[in-house]
């Protein structure tokens, strides 16, 4: 429930924040590379590593119904604010101490931490905003844009990073983040973001945040269609995440390449998505959001199928195949993405999508620990092979699903107390 208006000029405030933001999470890539790389350096530990990534993986698993929760009661504005002033207080810390050369792995532990939960209020936050402040018909666009920046970043972050680790000490990559950070912070000092209303305000005074958090998950129980398409994303979560991990094994043991190789095939998936993301924001997709997003699945199983099912001298096979997984991603998140905002209540959004992410997310370290040995076992092809075709499979699901196909013609959206 909400009385926002999206004025006719909501151009100029989006694209400002939205641009903000761009520069800063430049920044973030930039430090997230630079850290794993001297923790690589300093220990050669793949436990190290692998430390490194749960300290970034479980604020967003375990914290995230309650961050969608808070986002949904505080101003939306001043949550991306605040999250993002206490990430840029703890990387200026960091960066001191590696001026004292006092830092260790621990400090690097915690400022990761500190920077996922400071990263899921922020998303959450700016990601429940964009339904109130971009018109409805643009908002596959918009997600369109947002899937290519990240594939855009996904391109260049890794050898900026390295460029500038050659140039500056730690203390001044850090320096840069915080910085960056400025340019996110800047336009929301400035600028105003819509707020939903609850129902009512005595209500939301007596509600508790365990009682939105369950009206959260009451939300989806009693919206069929919301069910099965989190079904939908845990399963190509627990299938599709650990495809990125053997990529390397597909490499060197199937194709018997090397760095090179890997290289290619990595780019390969980036420059999909960065056309993908540019095709979807300019295009829009069909009429009907959830059809593009269920061909864009039935596309990355496509892409994954093939990439496993290439010969060994079938390098170029899989390099177009992952290309095409690549491309479609982007058209199937921001679809995905667009018809979800259209269609959950703005004031509900916060702790839906935290609920949905944290559900997809789970998934990933169930999907690694069981995808690890099998592939050790049979093949990392077997993987690849059932991967894709569970993907398409969902896809092609998707269209027998009458409560799917209409999601986003739903004339009321769930009511629950306390909204």
């Amino acid at each position: 429930m909400t009385d926002n208006t999206i004025p006719d000029n909501w151009k100029s405030r989006f694209f400002t924040i939205w641009g903000g933001q761009a520069i800063s999470l430049l920044g973030s890539q930039l430090v997230q590379f630079a850290l794993i790389w001297y923790l690589t350096e300093e220990t050669n530990s793949a436990t190290t590593l692998a430390i490194a990534s749960m300290a970034g993986l479980l604020p967003q698993v375990l914290l995230s119904p309650l961050i969608g929760t808070l986002v949904d009661r505080w101003p939306r504005r001043w949550v991306m604010v605040g999250a993002d002033t206490a990430v840029v207080l703890a990387t200026l810390l960091l960066a001191y101490l590696f001026w004292l050369e006092a830092v260790t792995v621990g400090h690097i532990y915690l400022l990761l931490f500190i920077r996922a939960v400071g990263g899921g209020f922020h998303q959450s936050a700016m990601g429940a905003s964009i339904v109130l402040m971009v018109p409805g018909e643009q908002l596959a666009r918009i997600q369109g844009l947002n899937q290519t920046l990240n594939g855009g970043l996904n391109l260049v972050a890794a050898p900026l990073g390295a460029f500038l680790l050659a140039l500056l000490p730690m203390q001044g990559i850090l320096a840069i983040d915080a910085l960056t950070a400025l340019f996110a912070i800047a336009p929301l000092l400035m600028l105003a973001i819509p707020q939903p209303l609850r129902k009512e305000a005595a209500v939301a005074q007596e509600q508790t945040v365990w009682q939105d958090m369950r009206d959260g998950f009451i939300y989806i129980r009693e919206w069929p269609a919301l069910v099965i398409i989190l079904l939908m994303v845990m399963g190509v979560n627990f299938m599709l995440t650990p495809v990125a991990s053997l990529l390397p094994l597909l490499v060197a043991d199937h194709f018997n390449g090397g760095a090179l190789q890997l290289g290619w095939i990595q780019a390969a998936s980036a420059g999909g998505m960065v056309a993908g993301g540019l095709l979807l924001s300019a295009w829009g997709g069909f009429r009907r959001r959830v059809v593009t997003a269920m061909c864009g699945l039935i596309g990355i199983g496509a892409g994954v199928f093939l990439t496993g099912l290439a010969p060994a001298n079938g390098f170029w096979m899989a390099l177009g195949a992952t290309a095409v997984s690549g491309m479609m991603t982007p058209i199937t998140n921001g679809s995905f993405g667009a018809v979800l905002q259209a269609s959950i209540a703005p004031e509900m959004q916060g702790r839906v999508f935290a609920l949905i992410f944290r559900a997809a997310t789970a998934m990933a370290p169930l999907g690694l620990l069981i995808a690890g040995p099998l592939a050790d076992a049979v093949g990392v092809r077997v993987w690849y092979l059932a991967g894709g075709v569970v993907c398409a499979a969902m896809g092609l699901l998707g269209f027998f699903i009458p409560v799917v196909m209409e999601f986003e013609v739903r004339v009321a959206v769930p009511a629950v107390d306390g909204v």
